[in-house]
């Protein structure tokens, strides 16, 4: 019988999930992934995690009950560096211990440390590391892992395809930023996009901008970078600005996110500093309504559907 591996459908799942399930399928495993966010798993996470953890923490612990009793091992590797002298919010490192403490009797746990800022042979034997969870055969982990890596650099392909499709189409477009796992959980940002969408706009996300021109366009900015994400967020901004071919951006936060705090507010001053693009933070945690949320959408919708290019009179930041 085939070794049952869990991920949970959380936080940097939504960056990773076509690299970590092909991987795990391609050794063998049964891959389970948690259902999609719902109450359920809300609650469950809410009243299983400190009341200081942001709502994406919160839902990874209700992600990791959902998968329980349904699995072997339970995938939660403790990512600690993704691009040389930049940082990632510690929560990745420490996750595998906040889930271990605050959830009992869970399934086994791998937890092996993953950095891609060490040299390839580091990566290598984290590779093997991981692989060796489900077999023992070197060749066969090392085949599976490029393998993930190509259909992951081939995911990242057609989105970034899917850009220039956009860019060919003259509805107005809103570019939708935010932390992945802000953005591609429906239920945590209660179908943001797919609200936008069915106004008639276009939404484009910081996934589909190729890295090239995210890295080119991030050293644009003066200041010094240090967050993965803030990064990739103002070299996408700085791009856009430079080619003038956005009508709007939303900004998906977390309530008490300290790097969004700070993020947010520097590609907001960019944002105003450089350009007249109208500018919204949409802020969430488990106690925000749908209604109010759907309030916010729809009037600045309205206000971009309505706004001249070279609006004199009224604010263009939301």
């Amino acid at each position: 019988m085939s070794i049952k591996i869990g991920i949970p459908r959380a936080l940097l799942f939504h960056k990773y999930s076509t690299l970590w399930i092909t991987f795990f399928e391609e050794l063998g495993a049964n891959v389970i992934v948690s259902e999609e966010t719902n109450k359920r798993i809300l609650n469950e996470g809410t009243n299983n995690s400190v009341d200081e953890a942001c709502i994406p923490v919160k839902l990874f612990h209700g992600h990791v009950l959902s998968l329980k009793d349904k699995v072997d091992y339970i995938f939660i590797p403790r990512i600690v560096g993704l691009h040389k002298g930049e940082y990632i919010c510690p929560k990745f490192s420490g996750l595998p211990e906040m889930i271990k403490y605050s959830l009992k009797d869970l399934p086994k746990i791998i937890d092996t440390e993953i950095n891609f800022i060490k040299s390839i042979e580091k990566l290598n034997d984290t590779v093997q590391s991981i692989g060796r969870y489900v077999t023992n055969d070197n060749k066969k982990i090392m085949y599976a892992w490029e393998k993930a890596y190509e259909n992951y650099k081939m995911d990242n392909l057609r989105l970034n395809e899917k850009f220039l499709d956009i860019n060919l189409s003259n509805n107005k477009k809103i570019m939708v930023m935010g932390h992945p796992y802000n953005l591609y959980d429906r239920y945590m940002n209660m179908s943001a996009i797919d609200k936008i969408k069915s106004k008639g706009l276009n939404v484009v996300t910081p996934e589909m901008i190729d890295s090239v021109t995210i890295n080119e366009n991030s050293k644009k900015y003066k200041g010094k970078i240090f967050w993965a994400f803030a990064r990739k967020l103002i070299g996408t901004t700085m791009y856009l600005i430079e080619k003038n071919n956005i009508d709007g951006v939303i900004y998906i936060s977390s309530f008490g996110c300290g790097i969004d705090s700070v993020v947010g507010e520097t590609v907001e001053r960019i944002i105003r500093r450089e350009s007249n693009i109208p500018y919204m933070l949409l802020t969430l945690d488990e106690h925000s309504g749908e209604a109010g949320v759907n309030t916010r959408l729809e009037a600045f919708i309205d206000m971009i559907k309505w706004r001249e290019k070279d609006e004199n009179n009224i604010s263009a930041h939301g």
